[in-house]
């Protein structure tokens, strides 16, 4: 492993010095319009804002509905809601078109596999119930990248914009409604908008461009599907945050 990583960066830092290779990255900078794709590690978190009444028991919410005795979380206070970052993965294209020589609008669809964790835990018993929120989602972002000048082989930039995201999650894998109520789902919403920032590298090899990044992003709204339920009751509101690491080829 050491040594494929000596390679990488031997090779990679041979690129960067080549002064006379103006033209390296395939001239890609200069098309109008030009194509790639994008390999991504995402991070996928919830920031969790409760209800006033977040630490009251569930079955002293909703007497009138039927409780089990044996489900003892419907009868405990709620000491703690936490989201904790889980890891996700992501695969999509690039269409890039130059608005100038510091600018370009950028649109990324983007198919994203990346499970999100809630923690639950309970004053008396002491239990801690995680609840995972399964989602496949195809993110469609579109930005602007405001770059910096060529220096041989090497341009930075900075990344703002907006993603439309819509989870494609089977309807069979989110019905819960024979479950028991300590058993039932925490929920999303289907569709969901973003804003989201970041920065990167254009590393120009021979043939195309490298680009690694990072970016932030977070949802406007709430994505929280408001069930009657023990885990959804106490949530106010649900925002999804992901730190994002992406390689680009073009």
């Amino acid at each position: 492993m050491r040594k494929c990583i000596g390679v990488f960066v031997i090779f990679l830092f041979t690129a960067l010095g080549a002064s006379a290779q103006d033209n390296w990255g395939g001239g890609v900078d200069d098309e109008v319009l030009h194509f790639g794709f994008t390999f991504q590690y995402v991070n996928s978190e919830f920031k969790v804002l409760k209800t006033p009444q977040w630490r009251t028991p569930f079955s002293t919410l909703y007497p009138q509905l039927q409780h089990d005795p044996s489900e003892t979380i419907l009868y405990d206070t709620l000491y703690s809601v936490s989201s904790s970052g889980s890891p996700g993965f992501g695969l999509g294209f690039v269409s890039n078109l130059r608005l100038g020589n510091n600018a370009d609008l950028r649109f990324t669809p983007t198919l994203v596999f990346a499970d999100r964790l809630a923690y639950y835990e309970y004053r008396y018993t002491g239990q801690v119930l995680e609840k995972k929120v399964q989602s496949s989602v195809i993110d469609l972002p579109l930005g602007i990248k405001i770059k910096s000048d060529r220096r041989k082989n090497f341009r930075a930039y900075l990344l703002a914009g907006a993603k439309y995201s819509m989870d494609i999650i089977s309807k069979k894998k989110l019905d819960d409604e024979n479950n028991i109520f300590s058993e039932k789902l925490l929920k999303n919403k289907k569709n969901y908008l973003s804003y989201e920032a970041g920065i990167g590298f254009d590393l120009y090899f021979e043939y195309f461009k490298l680009s690694p990044e990072i970016k932030f992003s977070q949802s406007f709204n709430d994505v929280l599907k408001h069930d009657v339920t023990p885990f959804a009751s106490p949530v106010d509101k649900l925002y999804l945050r992901n730190i994002q690491f992406s390689l680009y080829f073009e």
